[in-house]
């Protein structure tokens, strides 16, 4: 009698450790400061021929990207999704 309550004590334990381990892994899941990976997305920006990238940078949650060429400098502002959200432009 005394193995057969070591045996239910000891699955009981058991049974305990998986369900925290569940919720653990479930609550990490679903923390928002571990987003899922975004898609690829394709970008085209339609810029003037001779448009070349000098540097990219994050923004918050947007990316700017400074272009040379093909007109005066100018500051691109891109959304997650790729559409142009703002453009600052020095006129010459």
């Amino acid at each position: 009698m005394d193995g057969l309550k070591a045996l239910v004590i000891g699955l009981g334990v058991v049974i305990i450790v998986m369900v925290v381990t569940i919720a653990v892994t479930l609550a990490n899941r679903m923390n928002p400061h571990h987003p899922a990976p975004a898609a690829a997305v394709d970008i085209v920006l339609g810029e003037p021929p001779g448009t070349h990238m000098v540097s990219v940078a994050p923004a918050g949650d947007r990316l700017a990207v400074l272009l040379q060429g093909g007109g005066p400098d100018r500051l691109l502002f891109l959304a997650p999704d790729g559409h142009v959200t703002g453009r600052v432009s020095l006129h010459q």
